[in-house]
């Protein structure tokens, strides 16, 4: 499904894209579009993630906590506890799922805010990693190998060599990361559970009016906690290919501010803080939004500690845009309603001063 917002999102893309491309040719290479696509693919997933419990009014604020947690314990499932590395993938997503049944039953059964929730899980799975790592930092041995893993998680492939020989074309072409492939799957399937299942329904009823939807007969805590089992769930598959592409994991930094990056996505894209509103389309351009300003920071030698300042900057300009956009909706809302009264009764000063003239009249009659 495609909003008004998503078309001028994807605008602005391609006008930041030119300008960059303008400052810098270097934006161009293949080289440099396919990293982007694989850092838009990393940053995609969680953000996708995120996205279901802005839905819903909530946020999650561990993710970043989560992607060391379970990175750490994948690595370690299949280097040194020669785990097969199928059976470790759904160890570590089942582990994330039941973090987000957690978060969500202490926020829908028990009414706990989502903030304190998610701010606490942060600082256990922080300390939880580091203590399950003694504070070092884990990877792949020398010489370990997974070939399989390897290809599906952090191999890139060059999807477009054929299409370009029909054209003439025998050079390099951009390769396509697999991970920006894994976004393009978690897209589509989030977008039809979101915009084309009850379940979809259900979460925008939810971020809309939580007490309306409870009235009308929607189990709203049981959708709460799915919606967080969702975005626990993602997270933990993205914690598997942030693990394969790093190759070694420092639990005391790694993931660090990465729910900052969803959260900024997800704003990006047109989900509300207040909940009840946004598309999945939306927050993949703003991932592509944000990887774009990203690769901008690098290519002018800024200084990467500034990176954070964009982020800030940009999840700030974003609540602002979004104040607006809900200003300019109700305004128009009212307007509307005062013209469909004003059509439906065009004379009702002049109604209301004949019928007082009626009694009047009989009087001096």
């Amino acid at each position: 499904m495609i909003f008004k917002k998503d078309i001028g999102l994807l605008v602005l893309i391609l006008i930041v894209g030119a300008v960059v491309a303008i400052i810098n040719p270097r934006f161009l290479l293949p080289a440099n579009i396919s990293n982007t696509a694989n850092q838009v693919g990393l940053f995609g997933i969680i953000a996708i993630a995120q996205a279901f419990v802005i839905l819903t009014g909530g946020i999650e604020l561990s993710v970043g906590a989560i992607v060391a947690l379970l990175g750490v314990l994948f690595i370690d499932l299949i280097v040194n506890l020669n785990v097969h590395w199928a059976f470790a993938v759904m160890i570590v997503v089942g582990a994330g799922m039941l973090m987000g049944l957690v978060h969500g039953a202490l926020v829908a059964k028990v009414g706990m805010q989502p903030f304190v929730v998610t701010l606490c899980a942060l600082l256990i799975y922080r300390g939880m990693a580091r203590y399950y790592t003694e504070d070092a930092t884990v990877g792949f041995g020398f010489g370990a190998s997974f070939p399989t893993l390897e290809w599906l998680t952090a191999a890139r492939s060059e999807i477009f060599a054929p299409v370009a020989r029909l054209f003439g074309h025998d050079g390099p072409t951009i390769a396509v990361p697999h991970t920006l492939i894994a976004l393009a799957v978690v897209t589509v399937v989030a977008g039809v559970v979101l915009h084309r299942s009850v379940l979809g329904r259900y979460l925008f009823a939810i971020g809309k009016n939580e007490e309306a939807a409870r009235y009308s007969g929607i189990a709203t805590a049981r959708i709460t906690i799915s919606a967080y089992v969702i975005c626990c769930g993602l997270t933990a598959v993205n914690a598997i290919l942030l693990a394969m592409y790093t190759r070694s994991i420092s639990p005391a930094v790694h993931g660090n501010f990465y729910e900052l990056y969803a959260i900024a996505a997800a704003v990006l894209g047109g989900f509300s803080l207040r909940g009840g509103e946004g598309s999945i389309l939306g927050v993949v351009l703003g991932t592509i939004l944000l990887q774009v300003l990203q690769n901008l920071v690098n290519l002018l030698g800024i200084p990467s500690s500034l990176n954070f300042a964009v982020m800030g900057s940009v999840i700030l300009i974003g609540v602002l845009a979004d104040q607006q956009f809900v200003r300019y909706r109700n305004r128009s809302a009212s307007q509307a309603a005062s013209q469909r009264t004003a059509s439906e009764h065009p004379h009702p000063v002049r109604a209301e001063v004949s019928k007082a003239r009626v009694p009047v009249g009989n009087r001096s009659g």
